[in-house]
C-alpha cells in the first residue's frame, strides 16, 4: 500500500493506455455522478412535500356529516344529522387522547362564497367561523394586528381576520385595515389582522381569499344555533389520528342515533394518512434510485474489471517474471485490486464532486426562482458516506476477477507466452 514501486507501476499502466483508461474511468464517473444527481434531485422534491406539511399538524384529521344510508332504532336511512356544541363537550370529556378539537363553520357551506363590502367595494370570499386553535391545524402567517382568541370567543366579538386577497381588494394600496369594518350579510365585523398563507400555488390563492370570525359569534351572528358544519382533530403525540378518527365516529354515532356500521353517514379526510402515502411514495422513489444509480454504477465498474482482464493479459510475462523472483499470489493480487480501487475511486470522487456542485447550482436557480415543490436539493451526509462505501467496495470487486486470473498464471507458461 505505501510501497513507491507499486504506485509508479499503476501510473505507468494507466498512462500506456490513456484513451482506455479514460473511457472505463468515465463510466465510473458516470454512475456515481448519476447516483448523486437521483438522491439529490428526490430529496429535493421531498422537501417540497414535507414544506406543505411543515405549518399543519399531519397527525390530524377533519371529520363532517352526511345521511345516513342505514335504518337504526327505528329512524330511516336518508336521514340529514349536524352536529352540536354538546359534542365537543362529549369529546373532551370521553377522549382525552383528541389533543385538540376545532369546530368550524363556513358561510355558505363548504366552498361556499359569499359577498363582502366595505363601503363600495365588494367581492366573493370565504367567511369560516373558528377557534384559536385552528392554528394548530393549518397555520397562518399573521402580517398585521392579531389573530383570533379566547376572550372573543366568550364575548362574542364581531371581530375579523382578514386575507390578504380581501385587504387587496375592500382596501386602497397602503390603507390600514386594521380597525376598520367589512359587512358580511348586513352584518359589520371589526378587522383585527391580517394574515397570508405559508402555502404555495392554487391552495395559497385560496386561503388568502379567507376572513375568519370567532366560532360563537358566527353561530350567534348567522343564525346557526349550535350547529357545527365540521370539526378538525389533532391527536396527541404518538397516537395514529386514524384510531383517533374510529373513536370520535364511533362516540358521535351513539349520540345521533347513527348505525355503527353506517361508514357513510360521517366523511373525513385523514391528514395522517396522507402524508404517510406520500412518505412510502418517497421510500419507492429512494429504493428506485439506489437500483437504477448502483446499475449505472456497474457498467462502470464492469469496464474496469474488463480493462484489467485486458492489461493482466498484456502483462502475462512480466506477472511470470515477477512469480519466478518470487513473488507471492497475495503481492499480485494486492497489487491488481489495488489498481482498481484506484481507477474507481478517483474516477467516482470526480464525479461524486461533479453531482455535488450541480445540486448546488440547482439549489440557488431554485431559490431564485422561489419554487416550492423543489427544495434545497442535495445528498445527506450518510448518503455521501454510503456512495463512498460504493466506490471502494465497487473497486475491489472490480479487480476479483482480473486478480483471481493473474494468480492462476504458471510461471513457465507465462514465460514462453508470446
Amino acid at each position: 500500500m505505501f510501497d513507491l514501486d507499486n504506485w509508479l507501476e499503476i501510473y505507468e499502466t494507466l498512462r500506456r493506455n490513456k484513451l482506455r483508461t479514460l473511457l472505463t474511468a468515465f463510466g465510473v464517473f458516470w454512475g456515481i455522478f448519476m447516483l448523486v444527481l437521483m438522491l439529490g434531485s428526490g430529496r429535493g422534491l421531498e422537501n417540497g412535500v414535507d414544506a406543505g406539511f411543515a405549518n399543519g399538524a399531519t397527525n390530524s384529521f377533519f371529520l363532517w356529516t352526511r345521511r345516513t344510508s342505514m335504518p337504526y332504532r327505528g329512524l330511516p336511512p336518508g336521514r340529514n344529522f349536524d352536529m352540536q356544541n354538546g359534542d365537543l363537550e362529549a369529546i373532551h370529556a370521553k377522549l382525552p387522547e383528541a389533543r385538540i378539537v376545532a369546530p368550524r363553520n363556513q358561510l355558505g357551506g363548504f366552498g361556499g362564497g359569499n359577498n363582502v363590502t366595505r363601503g363600495a367595494k365588494s367581492g366573493g370570499f370565504s367567511v369560516m367561523g373558528d377557534t384559536p386553535d385552528i392554528l394548530a391545524v393549518q397555520a397562518v402567517k399573521i402580517l398585521d394586528g392579531r389573530f383570533l382568541n379566547q376572550l372573543d370567543l366568550e364575548q362574542r366579538r364581531k371581530v375579523a381576520v382578514i386575507g390578504t386577497r380581501v385587504r387587496d381588494v375592500l382596501f386602497e394600496p397602503g390603507e390600514e385595515p386594521v380597525g376598520q369594518s367589512i359587512e358580511v350579510q348586513g352584518v359589520y365585523f371589526k378587522v383585527v389582522g391580517v394574515f397570508d398563507s405559508f402555502q404555495s400555488g392554487q391552495r395559497a390563492d385560496r386561503d388568502v381569499q379567507t376572513i375568519y370570525i370567532p366560532f360563537t359569534t358566527f353561530q350567534a351572528a348567522f343564525n346557526y344555533g349550535d350547529r357545527i358544519g365540521w370539526l378538525a382533530v389533532v391527536s396527541k403525540p404518538g397516537i395514529p389520528a386514524s384510531e383517533v378518527e374510529t373513536r370520535v365516529r364511533t362516540l358521535l354515532s351513539a349520540r345521533h342515533q347513527v348505525a355503527p356500521q353506517d361508514e357513510r353517514a360521517f366523511g373525513s379526510f385523514n391528514l395522517e394518512e396522507e402524508y404517510d402515502k406520500i412518505q412510502g411514495l418517497f421510500t419507492g422513489i429512494r429504493l428506485l434510485v439506489w437500483i437504477v444509480g448502483i446499475g449505472t454504477l456497474a457498467a462502470g465498474v464492469i469496464g474496469v474489471g474488463n480493462i484489467l482482464l485486458i492489461t493482466v493479459k498484456e502483462r502475462t510475462k512480466e506477472l511470470g517474471l515477477r512469480r519466478a523472483v518470487g513473488a507471492t499470489p497475495f503481492d499480485l493480487v494486492a497489487q491488481l485490486l489495488l489498481e482498481a480501487t484506484v481507477l474507481t475511486s478517483i474516477a467516482g470522487y470526480f464525479g461524486l464532486v461533479a453531482g455535488v456542485a450541480l445540486l448546488e447550482l440547482a439549489d440557488v436557480a431554485v431559490s431564485k426562482a422561489q419554487l416550492t415543490a423543489f427544495v434545497n436539493p442535495g445528498v445527506r451526509f450518510d448518503s455521501a458516506l454510503q456512495a463512498l462505501g460504493i466506490l471502494v467496495l465497487s473497486g475491489l470487486l472490480a479487480g476479483l476477477i482480473p486478480a483471481q486470473r493473474a494468480v492462476t498464471i504458471s510461471p513457465v507458461e507465462a514465460l514462453r507466452a508470446e
